[in-house]
């Protein structure tokens, strides 16, 4: 063991006059622990709220978006083979999107429409292809449906896929007859009267997000274009599905490459810019917030250290009279605010990766189900956050021994002992 190593160790152990000194260390220690294991929960639950939330959007959004939503698009099939040759599309799927109202016996609810391709393998859109109950396949030809509700709206063989929360505020389910009232209905001597169309309820989503599971509602292209009366094969636009979601800018760019200005042509990341943006300073700023307990804790590390050389003087005296360098002395009191430090991190690490282990294994912390899009408190660590908060505790640390150090090693032997 090193000379200095030694001497800040045996620093460390309590004597009768300077446990005082030794009780300040301790403190200084559970406070860098504290903020290391507060930084590391914090940023793993802010990790796994992100992730999640993340997952959330990409199977309730295409992934890249080609719309024009005044022209349309004719000749789409076209379009589609060339996408298609682009690196990295699995699928391209066209729809139609309008905005109509649902009805049942028990209530009348806004609805955002969009008609997609039924058949031709799954959907583009993630959250279709594992319905909580129903059938995708059963948009074109719904099997048998309950005839209840307005039997002067006749019953057309046509189906329609919504949302949980929707289904369970309208008290309907797979089998149910709705009815979809379309503005642009009949012209009268009173003015246009909105157009009334039944549907059958033929599966029901959910993402656990509120705004898509109770607004949302998946019909057939075809069910589409006759609703808003469209005689043409034109749709609004066409999704995309890609091999890896996070290289849909990529695809973008090489797809608006492709087919020019015409098109706008839009990613799920520029869909929830404001929202991935608002989480990023979010975790940025508690970080800096949480930061401030590390760094109280080495304001403790001066003290106890400042106290401990104004305590041994007369050693330094000696220890520099007998032939130990200035270098040494500093080296000394540096070693042994780092070895709080590092003590105080360590402690913090392994109570931070516990608690965000339990977290993530019992679930314990229940959150508000329509409140959330989860209803527990995900955590997921990363290692460049664990990283990170590891070196930044123990160089605050030792950045807080830097000052005492060069005050132990600034004292003159002579005067010290003169002194005494």
């Amino acid at each position: 063991m090193r000379f200095e190593l030694f001497i800040a160790l045996r620093y460390l152990r309590a004597k009768r006059r300077q446990t005082f000194i030794s009780v300040i260390s301790v403190f200084s220690m559970v406070g860098v622990a504290l903020g290391v294991a507060s930084l590391i929960v914090a940023m793993g639950i802010m990790n796994g709220f992100t992730t999640e939330l993340r997952e959330k959007i990409m199977g309730a959004t295409p992934q890249v978006v080609i719309y024009n939503l005044y022209e349309g698009m004719q000749d789409y099939e076209e379009l589609r083979l060339r996408i298609l040759e682009v690196p990295g599309v699995l699928s391209v799927t066209p729809f139609l999107y309008t905005e109509l109202a649902i009805s049942s016996p028990r209530g009348v609810k806004g609805l955002m429409t969009r008609g997609i391709e039924s058949e031709g393998g799954p959907s583009s859109v993630a959250m279709l292809n594992n319905l909580l109950s129903g059938d995708l396949r059963y948009l074109n030809h719904p099997p048998d449906v309950d005839e209840g509700g307005d039997d002067s709206v006749p019953l057309v063989a046509r189906g329609i896929i919504i949302g949980k929360e929707l289904a369970d505020n309208l008290q309907v389910g797979v089998g149910s007859r709705v009815n979809l009232l379309v503005p642009s209905g009949r012209r009268g001597a009173a003015g246009v009267s909105p157009r009334v169309v039944s549907f059958a309820v033929v599966g029901v989503f959910s993402t656990g997000m509120l705004h898509f599971d109770g607004s949302l509602g998946f019909i057939s292209l075809e069910a589409a274009r006759e609703i808003m009366g469209i005689k043409d094969e034109r749709v609004n636009g066409l999704e995309l599905t890609l091999g890896d979601p996070f290289k849909a800018d990529q695809a973008a760019l090489a797809v608006g490459g492709l087919l020019g200005d015409r098109y706008t042509v839009r990613t799920w990341m520029e869909s929830n810019v404001n929202l991935f943006a608002a989480l990023k300073l979010e975790k940025l700023a508690m970080g800096i917030v949480l930061s401030l307990i590390v760094l109280v804790a080495s304001f403790s590390i001066i003290a106890s250290l400042i106290m401990l050389v104004m305590e041994k003087t007369r050693d330094i005296a000696v220890m520099m009279s007998m032939g130990a360098t200035r270098k040494a002395v500093s080296k000394i009191f540096r070693l042994q605010g780092l070895i709080i430090g590092l003590t105080g991190t360590a402690f913090g690490f392994a109570a931070g990766c516990l608690l965000c282990f339990l977290l993530r294994r019992y679930k314990f912390i229940q959150l508000p189900e329509k409140a959330y899009p989860m209803n527990y408190v995900p955590v997921l660590l990363q290692w460049q956050d664990l990283f990170l908060i590891t070196l930044g505790a123990v160089l605050i640390c030792y950045l807080a021994t830097l000052y005492p150090a060069r005050q132990a090693s600034g004292l003159e032997p002579a005067e010290a002992l003169r002194a005494e």
